[in-house]
């Protein structure tokens, strides 16, 4: 999942992280402008890689911010 998310986060402009937790679960954080960040949350939660199975998608903790805290769009291990 974390190439294809990658891609499609520096397609949309946008900078973050992305991890798999060990209960099966993917949680990360992502900056950007607005529309950008929106249409990224409708990807993870409706297309995915091509082999992700997703069932349902939650994002919390949404805040403004006036400039970007992460540089690149990574993968944690």
């Amino acid at each position: 999942m974390f190439l294809h998310t990658e891609k499609e986060g520096l397609r949309l402009g946008l900078v973050g992280w992305v991890k798999n937790t060990s209960r099966g679960t993917v949680v990360g954080r992502v900056q950007g402008p607005a529309e950008a960040v929106e249409e990224m949350k409708v990807w993870l939660s409706k297309e995915g890689s091509p082999t992700s199975r997703i069932s349902k998608a939650k994002f919390t903790n949404h805040k403004a911010i006036d400039e970007v805290e992460i540089s690149g769009f990574k993968t944690r291990f």
